[in-house]
């Protein structure tokens, strides 16, 4: 039935991660490995922050987070190391200019969504819009060869999304992780190795120097 706590909701808790969506990043970096070790990662639309929790226990003291979403994250992040937070909604011009002044980012992911309303054309424009803003910002301060991973819903404007992720990184493609529920309409597209977009005139921001 909809709306039963399935395994993967019920294998979060068990773990200590307020939502089952850490799942469907754990297994997008299996597959793919989009976060480096000591990768220094942007999280967009953070809360309740699963995301953020999982990526801390993956760079384990190396590399950090930085979150920013509208609503506030869990308590146990507030005690990390390595993690910081704003809240705010990231379209917005001040907050750009606060992750930027965090920056520059190795990893770019967003498992940000809209409040849905049942209007299927409605929703998907307002995913689009958000996988647009996330986009722009891993044009202003995603390093060169770096990665992004988003989240967008299907039967709407994705094909666009994806030619643009395609214009930006070495690969692209979309994934559907299996802790993704069945009916769900989300997917989540994943790039790596960024580069500019064709026809801009400034490139990536060069990759750091690690020590």
């Amino acid at each position: 039935m909809k709306g039963r706590p399935d395994y993967f909701y019920r294998k979060s808790k068990d773990e200590g991660y307020p939502a089952r969506s850490v799942f469907k990043l754990q297994e997008i970096q299996q597959k793919y490995r989009p976060v480096a070790p000591g990768a220094r990662v942007l999280d967009l639309g953070a809360a309740p922050g699963s995301w953020s929790l999982w990526l801390l226990d993956l760079l384990a003291g190396n590399g950090s987070v930085t979150g920013v979403d509208l609503n506030d994250p869990d308590q146990k992040l507030q005690a990390r190391r390595n993690y910081k937070f704003l809240r705010g909604d990231f379209s917005t011009d001040e907050a750009t200019r606060w992750i930027r002044e965090q920056g520059p980012y190795d990893a770019v992911v967003s498992d940000a969504a809209p409040s849905t309303t049942g209007n299927r054309t409605m929703d998907t424009a307002r995913s689009a819009e958000i996988a647009r803003r996330v986009l722009d910002i891993c044009d202003l301060a995603l390093v060169a060869g770096g990665s992004c991973v988003l989240k967008i819903f299907q039967g709407g404007e994705e094909r666009e999304l994806l030619a643009r992720m395609r214009d930006r990184f070495e690969s692209a493609r979309a994934f559907k992780p299996k802790a993704s529920r069945s009916e769900s309409m989300e997917t989540y597209f994943v790039g790596l190795g960024f580069r500019a977009a064709a026809g801009s005139e400034e490139g990536p921001i060069p990759p750091r120097t690690r020590a």
